[in-house]
């Protein structure tokens, strides 16, 4: 389990800091069982054990130390058994349309597989586990449970209901819920590592008084800053139907375009014109070397080429490729990637943040992301 290889100086601020947060649930809710928000969670998660803060990532983790990728679930107790959401569906509605539940059963199951083990292989992941903040009255309760991925050749039980499928695979129960596409999973509270009493203020906003309005002079804020960031679709669009494609002899695909003989990981990613036009000094200009952190820590040197500016590719070129194509989304060589497998992955996107002008990060990104971009850059 993680937290029992934490040090107890950044347990005890963990603990210190939930109960802090706790005590002012009159804010927001009249409940006897503190009141914490899930973001606040991910974030003093991470401020507390430094570990680098995924949750605003399209994967199945949010929050990633020394190799453990740890998924980190804020729900109530409800005597340590119950079911929560661990995985969506909406973009692969599709896939599900005309099947039985049996069949159902067994493809959600092949797509959650599918997710956690993309993230294995984007992050290096050597664990992956479930850190689970429960409230209950007066306390919250913390444990930690692996995060298997589902036994598909296990799977017993299925009960189907109006509205929902109930299966288990022999070390989880799960709930498939038809009618939102959200994968649920059963919580036990069987090892439970920290439990302690949070005592909620009556009335928290004479306490905000106190040291807030009071003690003005005391406090110091800083500006909130955000990384700059771009998306770029690894995808192409047909003009006429609308529908979204991976080009067969480009982008991804480089590596079977005609002509010259190529490397099977030769590839780029798309930057569409419209991106530099509306970002015009987000990258270097062309051929200008930078370096590019990938999710896993690793670095590769990369550049923009190609007329316009058109392609972020890696030098040399088939280290991009390498880390896309065969660490991260397991193609054999000589396989073409397409629109389908991306969408079984539920992206479409990467994200490029910039550090500064010699120093950029890429990840993935959900499907969607590139449309959303565009339409908020341009209002």
């Amino acid at each position: 389990m993680f937290i029992n290889d934490q040090l107890d100086t950044n347990k005890k601020y963990y603990e210190k800091m939930l109960k802090v947060a706790g005590s002012l649930s009159n804010l927001f809710s009249e409940s006897k069982e503190p009141y914490l928000g899930y973001r606040l969670v991910e974030n003093l998660f991470c401020r507390s054990f430094q570990a680098d803060n995924l949750s605003r990532s399209d994967t199945s983790i949010d929050a990633l130390k020394d190799s453990i990728g740890i998924g980190i679930k804020t729900f109530t107790y409800r005597n340590g058994n119950g079911y929560e959401k661990i995985a969506e569906f909406n973009k692969e509605l599709d896939l599900f349309k005309g099947l039985d539940s049996k069949e159902k059963v067994q493809k959600v199951s092949e797509l959650r597989n599918e997710r956690i083990d993309f993230a294995q292989r984007t992050y290096g992941l050597s664990q992956m586990l479930y850190h689970c903040v429960a409230r209950d009255i007066g306390k919250i309760v913390i444990y930690e449970t692996p995060m298997a991925p589902v036994q598909v050749d296990k799977i017993g039980t299925i009960v189907e209901n109006r509205n929902s499928i109930r299966f288990s695979d022999g070390l989880n129960n799960y709930n498939f819920n038809t009618s939102k596409s959200t994968l649920y999973k059963q919580f036990q509270a069987k090892n439970i590592l920290m439990n302690f009493p949070v005592q909620i203020i009556s009335d928290p906003f004479i306490a905000l008084e106190e040291f807030f309005i009071k003690n003005t002079a005391q406090l110091i804020f800083s500006p909130i800053q955000e990384i700059p960031h771009v998306f770029l679709p690894i995808f192409s669009v047909n003009k006429g139907t609308n529908e979204k494609y991976v080009a067969e002899k480009s982008g991804l695909n480089q590596w079977n375009a005609a002509g010259r003989p190529r490397n099977l990981n030769e590839v780029y990613i798309p930057i569409p014109s419209l991106i530099h036009k509306i970002f015009p000094d987000f990258f270097p200009s062309r051929d200008t070397k930078f370096t590019l952190r990938l999710p896993n820590k690793s670095t590769l040197t990369a550049k923009v080429c190609q007329d316009g500016s058109k392609a972020l590719m890696s030098d040399p070129n088939a280290d991009l490729g390498q880390w896309i194509l065969r660490d991260v989304l397991k193609l054999k060589d000589r396989e073409l990637l397409t629109y389908e497998k991306l969408e079984r992955l539920g992206l479409d996107a990467v994200v490029i943040y910039k550090i500064d002008k010699s120093n950029y990060h890429i990840d993935f990104a959900k499907i969607g992301s590139y449309d959303e971009f565009l339409q908020d850059s341009q209002d």
